[in-house]
């Protein structure tokens, strides 16, 4: 027999006290988004009906990101390989799967629910995703050892071309395991970008999502701004702080500040 932590036991372990069956609330359902992209295709995203680690919603820098995909696909979707950080729903990676990328992870914290939820939204693309796609979904703690990533990667390649981290900032104190992990995962050659979109949610610490560059240059990236948006409505209506800043979505390319002939790394 298992027992919860809201038991009460008596001395020889038997329940005297035991929570009712209604005690807590029911989880909360999942919930649905329509997107449909440049291209035509719509995509039904499921969104985890309720996550610590947020993942229950489409961000806007998740959609403003994918847009940017679009318009650079040339340089950053065809033929590349992508890994996404953080993707809750997913969204970009997908789109760069039917958008002829020729590999793509998508990452989020290893919960179960979270890790799930990714691989039913790419299941639920099947009927737009080109055969040709190769798309899978695991999970990653950030700053943690990116073997597993790297070992879904074909022969011969040594990270991926593409990184996306989409309204990830607002995790102040994970920023050096961010910077961590995109050292370790982004391929050492001079096409090779990390783009970081996110909106300052919290407009009185956007210092500190701004810091996040600072330890990029610090880790060796250059760091160009390419992207300023503001969206027609905000995410959040009831939090509080300027409401423009919490309206704009912000986009950033990291690629490597310098590549001696020594750092370059094999890529077919």
């Amino acid at each position: 027999m298992s027992f919860d932590e809201g038991d009460v036991l008596d001395g020889i372990g038997n329940i005297i006290f035991q929570e009712p069956s209604d005690y807590y609330p029911p989880p909360k359902p999942a919930t649905f988004e329509s997107k449909t992209l440049q291209t035509g295709e719509v995509l039904q995203l499921r969104l985890v009906g309720h996550n610590p680690l947020w993942g229950h919603h489409l961000w806007n820098g998740a959609q403003v990101v994918t847009d940017y995909l679009y318009d650079h696909a040339a340089n950053v979707v065809h033929g590349r390989t992508v890994l996404e950080l953080g993707a809750g729903a997913g969204l970009p990676s997908i789109a760069t799967a039917i958008w002829g990328a020729k590999q793509v992870v998508v990452t989020d914290y290893p919960d179960e629910d979270l890790v799930e939820n990714m691989q039913m939204n790419i299941e639920a693309a099947k009927d737009v995703l080109p055969q040709s796609a190769n798309i899978v979904a695991k999970g990653h703690v950030w700053g943690a050892s990116t073997d597993s990533l790297l070992s879904c990667l074909r022969p011969g390649y040594c990270g991926f071309d593409t990184l996306i981290l989409a309204d990830l900032l607002f995790n102040h104190s994970q920023h050096a395991a961010l910077v961590s992990t995109i050292q370790s995962t982004l391929v050492h050659l001079p096409h090779a970008r990390a783009l970081v979109f996110f909106t300052p949610y919290t407009p009185w610490k956007f210092h500190k999502d701004m810091a996040f560059f600072d330890l990029a240059r610090k880790g060796g990236f250059r760091v160009e701004k390419v992207v300023e948006k503001v969206m027609d409505k905000l995410m959040f209506k009831d939090d509080r702080g300027d409401e423009l800043l919490r309206r704009t979505v912000f986009g950033y390319e990291l690629s490597y500040e310098n590549l001696g002939i020594e750092q370059l790394k094999y890529q077919p």
